[in-house]
């Protein structure tokens, strides 16, 4: 028997906070959507991080540029970058049209279309089929295609919002940087098993009291 679609309902970009850091911390517990011919394709996000104005390891550090054109975009677009020439980066735009800021989609905890995302990582278990930045773009197709989409339509590659949506939301370091990987800029929904990184970071991150 086929199951419904979750009641996902789409954010507007009124919705999001104007502000790079409590935008990373919003996105927690809120939903990632991927409509496709073949269906839906969707997951809660469980770990995000902020690249706030002025970070030095923020793609849009150097200036406006062709290549990060889609992070000086209003808050609410897409932004995919090829890292390592391996992995596609999954990040959103983050502040006002014309300031370059963004978060990165670490991680979800998948919950529909689980068929199609396994066809993309075969072999792979659950907890592992979009837990971590690349793992999440290959899981839900999401390639180039996608640089500068709005995120905000309620159709294609979108995020949306569940009536009650809280998770409990923890912050710690980033992490696979080579500097600035003492801000504590990275947010998780505490005890889920689907966030990426080091477990002794969570639980530090938890003790903290975050």
């Amino acid at each position: 028997m086929t199951q419904p679609p979750l009641a996902i309902l789409p954010l507007r970009r009124d919705d999001l906070p104007v502000d790079t850091v409590e935008l990373a911390r919003y996105m927690v517990g809120k939903y990632l959507v991927h409509d496709v011919p073949q269906g839906r394709m969707s997951g809660r996000i469980v770990e995000t991080e902020a690249y706030p104005v002025g970070d030095s390891t923020s793609y849009a550090f150097v200036g406006l540029r062709p290549h990060n054109r889609s992070m000086y975009l209003a808050r609410g677009h897409a932004h995919v970058r090829l890292t390592y020439g391996v992995s596609y980066m999954f990040n959103m735009s983050s502040e006002e049209d014309g300031i370059g800021a963004g978060i990165l989609f670490r991680a979800i905890e998948p919950l529909e279309g689980l068929a199609l995302m396994h066809a993309r990582r075969p072999g792979v278990s659950l907890r592992d089929l979009a837990r971590g930045p690349g793992r999440l773009s290959q899981a839900l197709d999401i390639g180039p295609g996608f640089d500068g989409a709005d995120l905000c339509t309620g159709h294609g590659l979108w995020i949306g919002r569940m009536e009650v949506d809280e998770v409990p939301v923890a912050v710690t370091t980033r992490i696979g940087l080579s500097r600035e990987m003492h801000q504590p800029l990275r947010f998780y929904e505490a005890g889920s098993p689907f966030v990426s990184g080091p477990r002794k970071l969570l639980t530090a991150g938890l003790a903290a009291g975050a």
